[in-house]
């Protein structure tokens, strides 16, 4: 369902400024999340796992920093 109807009235944040705080914060549990993945890949000696997961781990990291780069940017004005 989407709507046309900006929402930040509800939230005091714009949507589009919400959907990138949104975003970082995603970015950020994801990496979290998969340092429990990559160790129990590791506990089980399967490193095709622990590859898969370090770079989704590391593609998480770089989503944050760039949308942590954005962030700065736009609230700052």
């Amino acid at each position: 369902m989407t709507s046309n109807a900006e929402t930040g009235s509800a939230t005091g944040t714009r949507d589009k400024d919400y959907n990138l705080i949104w975003y970082v914060e995603s970015c950020l549990n994801n990496a979290l999340r998969l340092e429990s993945y990559i160790q129990d890949a590791e506990r089980e000696k399967d490193t095709e796992l622990v590859e898969l997961f370090r770079k989704a781990q590391a593609d998480s990291r770089k989503g944050a920093e760039f949308g942590k780069r954005l962030l700065r940017t736009r609230l700052n004005d």
